[in-house]
């Protein structure tokens, strides 16, 4: 009997430790970010990749859901006055940084000048502040010299660059700088110890982070934290990707290449969630500083060279998954427009040969770079030197993985000095719904997105879009931006695209919205 009795205790203690530890490993989300990650200043740069970063260990002042509706995140209550130039907010309660000091104005408005000085949109918020203020540890307020009826949209943007609020010691950092600490208010703690660039990140659980009490929608309600750890495995290779997903290794991979998707579905244990329901866009960006684009008639000759159909045949292929829109802005949103002057969409080889010859090309190369680790795009620098050299151009294209494209397209330094004549990138829909929420409208010259474009009228028309106080006007006023951008071939958009994630069916929880969140995860 008393041998009976031994076995069975170790029986029972086996069974309670079985779900216990799987219990145990449930608790650590394992993701593949759809990128390497060796920028961790959300403000510094637009990289996707550090974007998500920042919404794990960050909180932004407003969000915006799902509908494009801004909500209140870190704001418990706001008020304006009646010549609307004066915007009183108020702080919530329970508001506290990573380092256990509370969150009070002074950080707020820290972050908020930091913002500014590199956001495109926060640019022409800037334009309008007279004054910041902060009466009490709670309250700050704005005061302005003229009317910003996007306010809300601005504090609230929910993609690049988005308004993380950091203590005011490290938002005191300028903008031309990257902060050298990472401590947030968010829902999740990075922890630096376990950061080896290339390999893995780690977050943990903050505990002391108290979520508002909506239910989560885009970047906006509550942020539920349902995991005690978060790691961001580096994989670099999609099938490499594939098959730990397949094995269980991991639980996420955020951008799966578009050849996967028909095995993904066949897979019993995977399921695809879309958390950019409204689409993605291709870009080619140009930079306006250096031979041969700092003609523009050599950049309109280029625009005209590229065609969408082959980019996305070639980069997504898979049918349903990708579209023709010659807009600047996301096509079915407000403020698409087919006005597009120039630009048809179409690749024209002669045509852009003749405007090549007209402008007096003179056959420096065009430095391209390509990133060869990032499947999503990687394929379009391929498809963009054909039809640019079919027009007449040298292309001189670099490979390089992400991260050293990241740190190389912020030099301005001249192509054979490390600089760069053009790379290619995707924005979410969010990014550039509008002339104010889109890098490539940041035509403010050295203190513009990469590629510096400088040009008063986009900027002007911008302040003015801020200022239109109808939809009408606004709609007016943003293809008045949109018929610029393309007279200036600011950049030259290359159609629409869906790249949802693949989960393990035991993971749940993915909230769509403007850009990739993961709180309200489960794993089961």
């Amino acid at each position: 009997m008393k041998r009976r009795s031994l076995f069975a205790v170790a029986a029972l203690a086996a069974a309670m430790c079985a779900p216990m530890a799987v219990q145990a490993q449930g608790k650590t989300l394992k993701l593949v970010p759809h990128a390497n990650i060796t920028i961790l200043d959300p403000v510094w740069t637009t990289a996707f990749v550090t974007r998500n970063h920042g919404y794990m260990i960050y909180d932004t002042l407003f969000g915006t859901d799902l509908a494009g509706k801004v909500k209140p995140q870190m704001v418990d209550k706001w008020n304006v006055s009646k010549d609307n130039l004066t915007w009183t907010f108020t702080l919530r309660d329970g508001l506290e940084f990573h380092d256990g000091k509370a969150v009070n104005s002074e950080d707020v408005v820290a972050s908020i000048k930091r913002w500014t000085s590199r956001d495109s949109f926060g640019g022409v918020l800037a334009k309008s502040v007279e004054s910041y203020a902060t009466p009490d540890a709670k309250t700050f307020v704005i005061k302005l010299n003229k009317p910003f009826g996007v306010m809300l949209e601005a504090l609230g943007k929910p993609s690049s660059n988005v308004l993380f609020i950091m203590p005011a010691r490290i938002a005191a950092t300028p903008g031309t700088e990257q902060i050298k600490e990472h401590v947030g208010s968010g829902p999740y703690k990075f922890v630096p110890a376990e950061y080896k660039p290339g390999e893995r990140l780690v977050y943990t659980k903050n505990d002391k982070y108290k979520p508002r009490a909506e239910a989560p929608d885009g970047t906006t309600g509550g942020k539920q934290v349902n995991v005690d750890r978060v790691e961001w495995v580096i994989i670099r290779d999609p099938q490499t990707q594939f098959n730990a997903l397949v094995a269980g290794e991991v639980d996420i991979v955020e951008q799966p290449t578009f050849e996967q998707y028909a095995s993904l579905k066949a897979q019993k244990d995977i399921h695809l969630v879309d958390a950019q329901p409204a689409g993605l866009q291709f870009i080619l960006r140009f930079n306006h500083l250096h031979a041969p684009f700092n003609n523009v008639k050599i950049r309109q000759a280029a625009m005209v060279a590229l065609g969408q159909e082959a980019h996305l045949k070639t980069q997504v292929g898979a049918p349903g998954m990708f579209t023709f829109c010659k807009s600047m802005y996301p096509c079915g949103t407000p403020f698409s427009s087919e006005k597009t002057g120039i630009y048809t969409g179409m690749a024209d080889p002669k045509k852009a040969a003749e405007m090549l010859k007209e402008a007096g090309y003179d056959g420096t190369p065009v430095l391209l770079m390509r990133p060869t680790d990032l499947a999503s795009i990687a394929k379009l620098p391929l498809v963009a030197k054909q039809q640019l050299e079919a027009a007449g151009f040298k292309v001189d294209m670099q490979q390089m993985d992400w991260a050293t494209l990241v740190a190389r397209r912020a030099k301005k330094d001249a192509p054979a000095q490390g600089g760069w004549n053009a790379f290619m990138t995707a924005w979410t829909a969010g990014d550039i719904l509008n002339p104010l929420t889109m890098a490539m409208m940041n035509a403010a010259g050295d203190k513009g997105w990469f590629g510096w474009q400088d040009d008063k009228q986009i900027e002007d028309l911008k302040v003015k879009f801020a200022q239109a106080t109808n939809d009408a006007q606004k709609k007016q006023i943003a293809e008045q931006i949109q018929l610029r951008a393309m007279e200036t071939a600011s950049h030259v958009p290359l159609g629409q695209y869906f790249n949802p994630a693949a989960l393990r069916k035991n993971v749940t929880g993915l909230v769509p919205g403007g850009a990739q969140v993961y709180w309200n995860i489960k794993k089961n």
